[in-house]
């Protein structure tokens, strides 16, 4: 939408374009005037503070009024001198109430001395103080999480070993990390552990599980494994993320098994590789995927992959709809076996060290073997912590996000539902559609996970209308970058709560770099690191930029990084994660890969990969740079994807925008050629210049939802070599 007026030069017909009725315009006109006659030189940010806070704009409002009155807030606002434009904004008294807020509360004074004020005016200098001692912040966080040792640390961080850069965390300590996901007393006992609802049976009630009743099926399960498995044994999990699958999960951790985690959306070659770089003895799945009423096949592409046994759980019903091989058993035949035991539904945990592995995940690359990357009991904790002080998990809430146990983020959600006394909401079904937004609101979502693309979606179709999801105290994102109208149009739904980005990896068990509850919040940016992290970010000759400069360069992680990996199993970890990187201050950094763009007022902005930039004219610059700005140049567009490459005959780098069109849109690649290279020369670079436009239905992705622009680069490669030689 173009802005041609600010605020103060709105009139009654702007509102009635935007879709208002005649009396909600001049009602809603009236009140704008008076916040702007009681703010300040009309501040923007004070403005936009106002009418949220006194909720002027509601969820039922059309998303063209949303998008109208915040660009005329932020029309003339000016990022390069004020930083990115604030839309959400903590509360005193919220703030002393979250979990963060509490232990700042608690132990501010002492670890900050008389520095200390309160929980949003102190919070840098807590997180500074998170980072360079983490033993006490630690030490203080894992009290509030529901963990129990068998045999408590020698201490929190251990730092003698300098074969080690990241530390011994948590040494000589003895638990069963599924254990503590299932503790529970006779107080807590018949509070709802799981929430969740199949596609089928939109309009019934949510499903509800206890904690008592979790434990039962947790020990039901782990007994059934240990009539078949040795302990230490990998199982592989291939299906979507079902309370099925989070009750298997728990119980092969639970029986001292490690969990091999796959996406149900992998072929049948991604499957085999995974299977056979962990060594994996045996697969759960599923017979088929239900999906809008269809059936896609899944035990046949596990079949393909593999010869090893397979338990085969039904997608509907109590029985599969497959025929099996010899060696296969079905999900009834598998538990049959333990219910034959004295006591079916109580076992003992497995105790085994902190460093011991539960589950091997995988990266999501798309050349080669993907890095393996073992979680220990570790890595529940710091990704449970994170929930805990960054989203305010705690008992009562109830987190939902669309996932799978085959990327970080299932395991993630599990860990971190369980682990903060916060109940799990999961939807059979497309997360995509009406059905899945009528769960959100039935099963009472506090905090709602998210992918860009899916919230681009649900924009697109339209299809969370007339839905209340008002219970929702907050957003997550993840996965790509986020589009700062689509989070407008998100954020609209619940009376402007912040979506906390997130962005970490498989390999830290976390986000280092994330948003608060106690920092305003911009759309599509970060605030701060994670609690409990540092980084800096340097030049192309690996010198750190000062803490308080704008800046943008690659991002190096301090070490000593709670829950981050110390090995891999099938690559060098000292070579990926450490070779190569700078020393600072004595520290050798380790690498994540990211460019980062430090804003005015210390705000951040992830730019991509480093493999991901690109030189154009001799300017290095970020396929996520350009990509924000092409999508804002044309209403027909969905999304787009931005890549260079040399020309077959050399030369300078070529700059080639990919294009997934709305439905309904025909709009011409040269067309969008003319408008993207006048987009991309008024707002970043007169220089620029885009060589190719190709729309395509759309993009490839990894299984964790990422864009995988390596393949768009290969495709055009090709196509300019094609052309080169005709």
């Amino acid at each position: 939408m173009d802005v041609t007026k600010t605020i103060q030069e709105l009139e009654l017909q702007d509102l009635l374009n935007a879709g208002l009725t005649p009396n909600d315009a001049k009602s809603l006109l009236i009140k704008f005037k008076f916040i702007m006659s009681e703010t300040t030189n009309s501040n923007p940010v004070e403005l936009w503070r106002q009418i949220t806070s006194q909720r002027l704009l509601k969820s039922s409002h059309p998303h063209s009024l949303h998008q109208l009155v915040y660009n005329a807030v932020y029309g003339n606002y000016d990022a390069s001198i004020h930083g990115p434009p604030l839309y959400w904004f903590p509360s005193d008294v919220d703030s002393k109430k979250s979990n963060l807020g509490r232990i700042m509360e608690t132990h501010g004074p002492k670890l900050l001395g008389a520095d200390y004020q309160d929980p949003i005016t102190s919070f840098k200098q807590f997180h500074k103080f998170s980072a360079q001692h983490p033993e006490v912040y630690w030490s203080i966080v894992l009290e509030k999480l529901s963990i129990q040792f068998q045999k408590r640390p020698n201490c929190i961080l251990n730092t003698s070993d300098k074969s080690k850069p990241g530390g011994t965390w948590l040494p000589g300590s003895v638990l069963n990390i599924a254990e503590c996901c299932i503790l529970s007393t006779n107080e807590t006992d018949e509070n709802v552990a799981i929430v969740w609802r199949d596609e089928r049976f939109d309009h019934l009630n949510v499903n509800k599980m206890t904690f008592k009743e979790l434990r039962q099926q947790v020990m039901l399960v782990a007994n059934a494994l240990r009539l078949l498995f040795t302990k230490g044994d990998p199982i592989a999990i291939d299906m979507p993320m079902t309370v099925t699958a989070v009750i298997l999960y728990l119980a092969i951790v639970y029986s001292g098994f490690v969990v091999v985690s796959i996406a149900d959306s992998f072929a049948a070659k991604e499957i085999a590789t995974r299977l056979r770089v962990s060594n994996a003895k045996a697969i759960f799945t599923q017979d088929y995927i239900v999906r809008g009423g269809r059936k896609f096949p899944l035990y046949s592409r596990v079949i393909e992959a593999t010869q090893c046994r397979a338990i085969v759980v039904p997608a509907i019903g109590e029985n599969v709809e497959v025929i099996l091989r010899k060696q296969d058993i079905s999900w009834g035949d598998f538990l049959s076996s333990a219910k034959h035991l004295p006591s079916p539904d109580f076992c003992s945990p497995v105790y085994q060290s902190i460093d011991t592995m539960t589950n091997i995940l995988f990266s999501s690359g798309t050349t080669g073997d993907p890095k393996a990357i073992p979680w220990t009991q570790l890595s529940p904790m710091r990704c449970a912590a994170d929930g805990w002080a960054n989203l305010d998990l705690r008992a009562g809430d109830v987190y939902c996000w669309p996932t799978n146990l085959g990327w970080v983020m299932g395991p993630i959600l599990l860990y971190s539902s369980f682990l903060t006394g916060a109940t799990l909401a999961l939807y059979h079904g497309s997360p995509l559609d009406h059905g899945f937004g009528k769960f959100v609101q039935d099963a009472g979502v506090t905090v709602l996970g998210t992918v860009p693309s899916m919230v681009k979606s649900w924009k697109s179709k339209n299809c969370m209308e007339g839905l209340d999801w008002t219970k929702i105290k907050a957003f997550a994102s993840t996965g790509e970058a986020s589009n700062v109208d689509d989070d407008l149009w998100l954020s609209s739904k619940t009376y402007y709560k912040p979506i906390i980005e997130c962005c970490g990896g498989t390999e830290l068990a976390s986000s280092y770099v994330q948003g608060n509850l106690l920092q305003p919040q911009a759309f599509g940016t970060f605030s701060s690191a994670s609690m409990g992290t540092g980084f800096v970010i340097f030049d192309e000759y690996g010198v750190a930029y000062p803490d308080d400069v704008p800046c943008v360069g690659e991002v190096g992680l301090f070490p000593l990084y709670m829950g981050a990996s110390e090995r891999l199993l099938n690559a060098d970890h000292e070579k990926i994660y450490f070779k190569g990187m700078p020393i600072y201050k004595g520290m050798q950094l380790r690498r994540h890969g990211d460019i980062i763009k430090k804003t005015i007022g210390g705000y951040l902005v992830v730019q991509g990969r480093a493999d991901d930039t690109m030189n154009l004219g001799g300017i290095k610059t970020s396929s996520i740079e350009i990509e924000r700005v092409c999508e804002q140049a044309d209403g027909s567009i969905m999304e787009t994807a931005a890549v260079s490459v040399a020309p077959a005959t050399g030369g300078p780098e070529l700059l080639a925008i990919f294009v997934v069109l709305k439905n309904g849109f025909d709009t011409q690649p040269q067309d969008l050629k003319m408008i993207f290279s006048k987009a991309i020369q008024k707002n970043l670079n007169p220089l620029f210049k885009v060589s190719f436009v190709k729309i395509v239905p759309e993009f490839p992705r990894t299984a964790s939802n990422k864009l995988m622009r390596r393949i768009l680069r290969d495709q055009l490669k090709e196509e300019l070599q094609t052309r080169s030689k005709m």
